[in-house]
């Protein structure tokens, strides 16, 4: 009887154990299974977007512009070379100093011009005086004849002689002008008004036939020679307007295209359009060589456009996060013309129909398939707009 006592116990201790540890793994289910059904109830809660944080595909007219760039250059421009050889003299002119049409601004040493000029005049003097030799024998030659003392052959021999006499005082004068226009030659005037751009030669410097002495530019008159891309110059025309942008000058400076070149530049296939660039009233005055660009506006386009920074490039397409279901999907898009209204750059896209719902640009990205709630529909993007600058 007494032996059964400790095996009861035993028994009791087992089921109690027993009982202990199903509680306990119980428990353990039940933590497992509400923690589970939290991460449920998180990873189904969807993403909340304030009104502002999408866009709204919407159809927009945007301004087409054709980008332009280069160096602004005087229309009128001279480069006074020397036109005789010889010593520079006289010039006192540095860059930057003005200068008026007809100045002188530099002499070469005429005194071999003024020698050569003194031979040939003295040459056509002492040829004028053998013309009046021989017009005097010939007059007389003419009396005799007529008077029978001479015979006719004579006559027309003084004759030939005054001709030669006279071609030979001709050609003397020819070659005395020839001098003279050598002397005028040395002294260097400026064939246009402007401002000194470069000078090339200094004081006593002997100079060459043709050599560079100053460079005047006009600064009245400035152009931009653009080049642009076959597809791009098929819509330039005469008389569009460009807006341009230069380095320290705040405000956009307006320009007008003038010419189109007829012809493509070999190699690059470019052509060369010029744009009259107008001096800003009120400013520092434009320079030649400044480079400027800017876009020259070609007409207008109506299209779906959204904002610049939602369309995502992180991938080989570009592609836009759209809502879809509530929640995102990506879709490739075709981007094409862009242009800024009210401070935001707008894009044209192919590829989404209008309405569409698409994340903004400073969410980042976000992964396919998220689940998304927005607290109210987007704003509408403009209806109508203008290119910027």
């Amino acid at each position: 009887m007494k032996r059964w006592i400790p095996l009861g116990v035993a028994a009791i201790a087992v089921v109690l154990i027993g009982g202990g540890v199903w509680r306990a793994m119980a428990a353990r289910q039940a933590q497992q299974k509400a923690l589970a059904e939290a991460t449920t109830q998180r990873a189904e809660a969807p993403l909340q977007l304030a009104p502002d944080e999408v866009v709204t595909v919407q159809s927009s007219q945007l301004s087409l512009g054709v980008p332009v760039s280069g160096s602004l250059r005087a229309v009128d421009s001279a480069m006074v070379k020397a036109r005789v050889a010889g010593e520079l003299q006289g010039l006192t002119l540095r860059e930057g100093d003005s200068v008026k049409a007809g100045q002188v601004v530099a002499r070469i040493d005429p005194t071999e011009a003024r020698a050569r000029l003194r031979q040939a005049q003295q040459q056509a003097d002492a040829a004028k005086s053998q013309v009046d030799i021989n017009q005097r024998q010939y007059t007389n030659n003419r009396a005799l004849v007529d008077q029978g003392f001479i015979s006719a052959t004579a006559l027309v021999t003084s004759q030939a002689s005054l001709e030669a006499a006279q071609s030979s005082y001709q050609a003397t004068v020819a070659t005395a002008d020839v001098a003279r226009k050598a002397l005028e030659d040395t002294v260097l005037k400026s064939p246009i008004s402007g401002l000194v751009a470069q000078r090339l030669a200094q004081p006593g410097e002997r100079v060459a036939i043709d050599a560079r002495i100053i460079e005047v530019v006009d600064l009245s008159r400035l152009e931009l020679e653009a080049l642009l891309s076959p597809s791009d110059s098929v819509a330039v025309r005469v008389g569009q307007k460009a807006q341009l942008t230069i380095e320290g000058i705040g405000a956009p400076v307006p320009a007008t295209v003038v010419r189109i070149n007829p012809s493509a530049q070999a190699g690059s296939r470019t052509v060369p359009v010029y744009l009259r660039v107008e001096q800003p009233s009120g400013a520092m005055p434009l320079r030649q060589g400044l480079f400027v660009q800017g876009t020259l506006d070609t007409g207008r386009a109506d299209v779906l456009a959204v904002a610049l920074d939602a369309v995502r490039t992180d991938k080989p397409a570009p592609y836009l996060q759209t809502l879809k279901d509530g929640r995102v999907a990506y879709v490739e898009v075709k981007t094409g013309t862009r242009a800024v209204v009210n401070g935001q750059t707008l894009v044209a896209v192919e590829g989404v129909p209008e309405g569409t719902v698409v994340v903004a640009g400073r969410i980042g990205q976000l992964r396919e398939g998220t689940a998304v709630a927005v607290a109210a529909t987007a704003a509408a993007l403009p209806a109508t707009s203008r290119a910027a600058p």
